[in-house]
């Protein structure tokens, strides 16, 4: 839906409501404008969140959002990298428009970005936790961040007032300053706070409380770990994500003085074990150590190599990838418990998201970019009191673009014609109008790390088309059949129909958001 149709739309409700009661639409009025809670983590899987039907993980905090609220289930990135999807979120604008095209850019602070608007609705605003931006955050209150990536351990904070660093674990430092931000805030205004997490970022380094956790387990492994990579183009066989082949064994798997080198000659250490104190460090060891030890034992007798040497990558992978989000949802969990306890509940939209997906052994992988399922789709859970049908899943195409109306919406704000996204409300009770969006637009431009090529695409309810323009190839994929995205279907006679419809709606797509065809000739970018 067009937003001028949504605020038609809204306008001719007004009016009805004008002439069939005036207490109603009076009390509507006088209504306090709601507060916005968003947490946000980094790199957080649909597939290893429970409400999202998860065979991996539980996550009851992040669930009981859900509960409370929806599960937008077609929820997707305009860019799957870290700071250019934060950049859509703060500007409601594709890549293209808002500048942050790559990691390497620094963000334009001084365009028109949904925090400044929210703070000329009346809004205290707040962020705090991961930015990732390079510049200095603006359209807050108050901002405490940490500097680039951040680390899990000990991490440095920057605020206004310089840079500090604080004992304890990010998760739960993150969390501690939203909710002391909270108590002091101006509780005769309204807020909204960005709470936002560096977990589960690379390199997964879980807090103390949780080396042992799935100890006794193995977590199941995806069904396509083993992928060969055949029926679709060939620079997915280029990759440089692979568990087999490039995961670091003292970065990545936290094999401490391991002298095995990936399959690129890389072999160098975890600086998490630097910042940690004397007693923490200790009982990193004490978890990781022998089961290192084992691991070098089989490792060097020969009982460990080719797919089980992967499946136990895997494992080291993944267990400490859900390490690090069982600290998110603990923390989620706090900060929900504080609404209540605080009587801010009943009017707080919470928000539970993260910037992209990410690949937990799918197609053999870790990291995002990629146009495929896993790090294109991203969680979205919403509780919005009085919106919100609890329990529902809604399955409209959204992306996060959508983000900066929605809350501006929610502000009762105008919302600027230059943003591209749309309001989410019309479609948070279940119901999308008829007119509501039938395709979104990706576009990833980095040609830098992992060795991901350029490529852009579009993704209807039930087939997705990617352009990867610097070598002429294509893929099409018919995502109820295969959902997987294990089989391109570009070429197959029985598709070129639906070819042709995706390939008119990608050039509507790119018209409707301005996209300018040189983009495709860009430069390759240097490895960042």
């Amino acid at each position: 839906m067009d937003r001028r149709q949504f605020l038609k739309i809204s306008s001719a409700s007004m009016a009805a409501m004008s002439l069939g009661g005036c207490a109603a639409l009076g009390k509507a009025v006088s209504k306090k404008k709601p507060n916005i809670v968003f947490i946000f983590s980094d790199d957080h899987a649909v597939q290893t969140i429970s409400a999202y039907g998860s065979k991996v993980n539980t996550t009851p905090n992040i669930d009981r959002i859900a509960k409370n609220g929806v599960a937008l289930d077609r929820f997707f990135c305009c860019n799957s990298i870290c700071a250019p999807s934060r950049a859509a979120i703060l500007t409601g604008k594709h890549s293209h428009v808002n500048g942050q095209m790559t990691n390497g850019v620094v963000f334009d602070g001084e365009q028109v970005t949904m925090p400044k608007l929210m703070q000329k609705a009346g809004y205290q605003t707040a962020l705090i936790g991961k930015w990732h931006l390079r510049s200095d955050p603006t359209g807050f209150d108050y901002w405490q961040i940490l500097p680039g990536q951040g680390c899990y351990y000990s991490p440095d904070f920057i605020s206004a007032e310089g840079q500090k660093r604080y004992e304890g674990y990010a998760t739960d430092i993150t969390t501690d300053f939203a909710l002391q931000w909270m108590d002091k805030r101006d509780k005769n205004k309204p807020f909204m706070l960005m709470c936002q997490h560096k977990a589960p970022h690379r390199t997964w380094a879980p807090a103390i409380r949780h080396l042992h956790l799935y100890d006794d387990i193995d977590i199941p492994e995806p069904d396509n770990l083993f992928d060969d990579y055949s029926g679709r183009i060939d620079a997915l066989k280029d990759n440089e994500m692979s568990i087999e082949n490039h995961m670091v064994y003292g970065y990545d798997l936290k094999v401490e003085g391991c002298k095995i080198k990936d399959a690129l000659g890389r072999n160098f250490g975890n600086g998490e074990l630097s910042r940690m104190t004397p007693d923490q460090l200790k009982q990193w060891r004490a978890a990781y150590g022998p089961k290192n030890e084992k691991f070098m034992a089989d490792y060097e007798s020969g009982k460990l190599k080719g797919k089980d040497l992967v499946r136990w990558k895997y494992q080291r992978y993944a267990k400490d990838y859900l390490r690090t989000i069982k600290a998110v949802d603990e923390n989620v969990g706090r900060v929900l418990d504080y609404l209540e306890e605080n009587d801010l509940a009943d009017n707080t939209i919470v928000i539970y998201s993260s910037d992209q997906g990410f690949y937990v052994g799918d197609h053999g992988w870790y990291d995002k970019r990629w146009m495929y399922e896993e790090s294109f789709r991203m969680p979205f859970l919403i509780q919005w009191p009085g919106v919100t049908k609890a329990g529902k899943t809604i399955s409209s195409l959204a992306q996060n673009i959508d983000f900066a109306p929605t809350f501006l919406d929610a502000a009762g704000a105008e919302i600027p014609d230059e943003i591209q996204g749309v309001s989410l409300r019309p479609i948070l009770d279940g119901k999308a109008p008829k007119d509501w969006r039938k395709g979104l637009y990706y576009h990833y431009y980095e040609r830098g790390e992992h060795h991901v090529p350029a490529h852009e695409g579009v993704r209807t309810d039930r087939y997705k088309l990617i352009s990867f323009y610097d070598t002429n190839q294509w893929e099409l994929f018919d995502l109820e059949k295969d959902p997987k995205e294990m089989k391109s279907v570009y070429n197959e006679k029985a598709y070129v129909p639906i070819r042709n419809m995706l390939l008119v709606e990608l050039a509507r797509l790119k018209k409707q958001y301005n996209v300018p065809e040189n983009l495709n000739r860009r430069k390759p970018n240097v490895k960042q």
